[in-house]
């Protein structure tokens, strides 16, 4: 894949991602109103969260991250590609067909697991009954993610890109359902506060599972991969597959942990899962678009010029995905950094979502937006151990990350509260990011970036140092339309706006990049 067919595909997931990320904000801003951070909100934060978790441990963690590279070598060299696909889904189906199964009858300890603050008060019983509805999402998002990684490592990136939009569009539309009271006017308990939406969006999160899987098993058969179910069968290739993946696993498990000890931490503290789950979309946004486009394609592309020997091609590739993704990514974080109240306040604060509300978001966002350079970096570098079918470095590194998030977070709540589960978070994210970039150090000059990355590096980051300097200036200059019903959205536009123009214009400038390679991308998508 030539850099510019590279950048197309980056751009390919990346406004696919940003529709998706947008359409989540529609979802989220209509959770905090009709929602706030009650109990409701928090039990089905929890419930979401549970397959979710589990997903990204089967489905992009673990298993696509052995699946993609051996299949991406099948389809260099010619190899049965079809049969591994087929022999692959049935596995992964049959898997989590057992583990959906024992999740049912485990999932009041499950509940306990991810917020043991919950015990005692009605949210852990309403927890415990939304994830029972939700768990089955986990069997047809894994099962799509895998026809992802076949579309992707063919070179096709728009049908599993845009899957995710689904979950977004079914999600709001069961949330405008619920709000007209329709199909719940004889049940008392749907007239409970905030009861009847909760209910509809954990119903609303299987359904999408099915629309996305549906979605992305027609877009594999199109693109000549007739994937169907079969009884699963532990052929040589899928002994590999289980032996490269059970690294990634246990890898993606420490990753859970990490997740878990946040929410551990803020089930403590009144509202705070919603505090840190609306911080969380906001900072997902830059990291969706950029971080997940980039590992989406750079993986599959890294795979193959492996396999075909093509060291200056890789190299090649990786310099342009670390440039592609800082100069999009340093900038997102700085306005993270500097003006997350505002752009909190605009989006959420509404209905049952305070100011108090809007500024323990807030707080959180500046401290995840510290992490965002770390977790795209991360994107970014994790597939030259992927690649190479080494998934064990990774897995040991993850550990490490692990101890320090656990000791960060668990200090930093005695003496900051819930504060500490995101201070966690970003640190153990650095400490992952420098052990991958000191671990390639073996791999010789494929795995380092070119000079042309470092010569435009510090340019980025002066160029985002600017914008950061007049997104403060903006800020102050509207603080009252900020605040004021009515133009508060406009005025927001218009402090991105001029931080969007100050940086690529500085950027253009002093030669931090170069517009028309952009434009260029766009023209090949």
């Amino acid at each position: 894949m030539k850099p510019i067919r590279l950048m197309s595909g980056f751009l390919t997931v990346g406004v696919w991602t940003l529709l998706s990320r947008v359409l989540g904000f529609v979802r989220d801003i209509l959770i905090a109103g009709w929602l706030g951070t009650g109990p409701v909100a928090e039990a089905f934060l929890v419930a979401f969260s549970l397959p979710n978790m589990f997903r990204r441990f089967f489905a992009e963690g673990a298993f696509n991250t052995a699946f993609i590279p051996l299949f991406s070598k099948k389809l260099e060299i010619g190899a049965d590609a079809q049969r591994f696909a087929n022999d692959a889904f049935a596995a992964l189906g049959s898997l989590l067909i057992v583990f959906t199964l024992l999740a049912q009858v485990c999932m009041p300890w499950l509940v306990l697991a991810m917020a043991s603050g919950f015990a005692g008060d009605e949210r852990f019983d309403l927890a415990v009954m939304f994830g029972r509805i939700a768990f089955p999402y986990i069997l047809f998002i894994s099962l799509a993610a895998l026809l992802s990684g076949v579309l992707n490592a063919t070179g096709r990136f728009a049908a599993a890109a845009a899957a995710p939009v689904l979950l977004n569009v079914i999600l709001i539309l069961a949330l405008l359902l619920a709000e007209t009271g329709l199909f719940t006017s004889g049940d008392s308990t749907m007239q409970q506060p905030g009861m009847r939406h909760g209910t509809f969006l954990v119903w609303g999160v299987l359904l999408a599972g099915i629309a996305q899987l549906a979605l992305l098993w027609v877009a594999a058969r199109r693109a000549g991969f007739r994937i169907t179910p079969q009884r699963p069968r532990l052929t040589p290739d899928i002994k590999r597959l289980a032996i490269i993946a059970l690294p990634a696993m246990l890898a993606g498990g420490v990753v859970q942990v990490n997740l878990l000890v946040g929410r551990q931490v803020a089930s403590f503290y009144e509202g705070a899962i919603a505090w840190l789950s609306y911080a969380d979309r906001l900072y997902q946004l830059p990291l969706g678009v950029v971080g997940i486009a980039v590992g989406v394609v750079l993986l599959p592309d890294l795979s193959r010029r492996l396999a075909s020997r093509d060291d200056t091609g890789a190299r090649t590739a990786l310099s342009r995905a670390g440039e592609v993704s800082l100069a999009l990514t340093i900038p997102s974080a700085v306005a993270l950094v500097v003006i997350p109240y505002p752009m909190i306040s605009v989006l959420f604060q509404r209905g049952a979502f305070d100011a108090a509300d809007a500024g323990a978001t807030a707080l959180a966002v500046a401290v995840y937006g510290l992490g965002l350079p770390a977790f795209v970096l991360q994107k970014v570098l994790q597939p030259l151990y992927f690649a190479r079918e080494d998934t064990r470095t990774p897995f040991r590194f993850a550990v490490v990350s692990m101890i320090v998030n656990v000791v960060v977070a668990v200090a930093m709540a005695y003496l900051l509260g819930y504060i500490g589960a995101a201070i966690g978070t970003t640190v153990a994210a650095w400490t992952m990011t420098l052990q991958l970039a000191l671990g390639t150090r073996a791999m010789g000059e494929v795995a380092r970036f070119d000079d042309r990355f470092y010569r435009r590096l510090w340019r980025i980051c002066a160029a985002a140092a600017v914008m950061g300097l007049v997104l403060v200036m903006v800020a102050a200059l509207l603080s009252d339309a900020l605040e004021t019903a009515g133009v508060r959205y406009l005025a927001l536009a218009g402090l991105i706006l001029a931080g969007i123009v100050t940086y690529f214009g500085v950027g253009q400038l002093i030669g931090a990049f170069r517009l028309a390679e952009f434009r260029g991308a766009l023209r090949r998508r």
